[in-house]
């Protein structure tokens, strides 16, 4: 690939140009002897630590602001709204931030889903999850460090099933939630779509944390929102209590599955993949 995989993959088409970028080898060696591709390792492992550290410091916050024990009340505190806004909020800055180096997927499920589209190759899908899960671990270690008498007492935020949520609705408010997610990134990231709507001047990553933001207000009460494997690991890795780890399952099922289906969703339905192949190879055939 002649062009840096981050660039092309997050369009920086902004010519009236409908060409979609050629799909990612599935193994790309060449990419191992760039400074590009070490750097975009560093960047999501920077962003997703970034993103833990400030996410899980504000639910912790809230939590010891609002806890009848401490005299606290529960109008103190951001409440789930701001929790919300944490977890959009910084999606919005570190996409805005590391799009250009990485393309800032800040989060395996979203890694996974543009791997399925051939958007990133297999190497590159697999350094940017170790990458964001590390990072993730990191941050969540700081926020233990910075608040240490409150860390372990108001469940280190890490993502458990609430009380009378079933297994099943855990998994599917997951699947859905990073539905919504992966399916806007797909859209906000659409080289066609930069083509065609350039003088609407909405940066990709604005789209992206408002589906991040409404995702947590929609799901907090279930799950506490993951739709982010590195963001569960990270807080049931640096938390270690069995709660976290009972039901962890389904912070990497959920947003795996909903990843997969917005891909498809995406790109066979929405951008009519299986038609124009279907269509390619008819014309093609009936040339010979």
């Amino acid at each position: 690939m002649t062009k840096d995989a981050g660039v092309a993959e997050h369009g920086s088409f902004t010519t009236k140009d409908y060409h979609d970028p050629p799909p990612a080898p599935l193994i790309d060696a060449e990419e191992l002897t760039k400074w590009s591709f070490y750097r975009a390792i560093i960047a999501e492992f920077i962003a997703t630590l970034l993103f833990l550290y400030i996410t899980v410091l504000t639910v912790i916050g809230y939590k010891s602001q609002t806890d009848p024990d401490l005299k606290g009340d529960q109008c103190d505190g951001v409440g789930i709204l701001g929790i919300a806004w944490a977890f959009g909020g910084m999606i919005f800055i570190l996409v805005y931030c590391t799009a250009g180096i990485s393309g800032g997927h800040i989060n395996p499920a979203v890694t996974f889903g543009l791997f399925l589209a051939r958007k990133v190759s297999l190497i590159r899908a697999v350094m940017y999850m170790v990458a964001q899960c590390l990072g993730a671990i990191c941050g969540v270690g700081l926020v233990k460090a910075f608040q240490k008498s409150y860390y372990k007492k108001y469940g280190g935020g890490a993502n458990v099933l609430a009380d009378g949520i079933s297994t099943g609705v855990g998994l599917a408010a997951e699947i859905i939630g990073t539905f919504v997610l992966v399916y806007t990134v797909f859209s906000a990231t659409d080289p066609k779509r930069s083509a065609r709507d350039s003088h609407v001047p909405v940066l990709a990553p604005l789209p992206i944390g408002f589906a991040v933001f409404m995702v947590h207000l929609a799901t907090i009460p279930i799950t506490g929102t993951g739709i982010n494997p590195a963001r569960s690991l990270g807080a049931a890795v640096i938390y270690d209590q069995h709660k976290a780890w009972d039901d962890h399952w389904i912070f990497w099922v959920g947003p795996f599955i909903g990843a997969a289906v917005a891909a498809f969703y995406h790109q066979f339905i929405l951008r009519a993949g299986a038609a124009k192949a279907l269509g390619s190879f008819r014309s093609s055939a009936s040339h010979h």
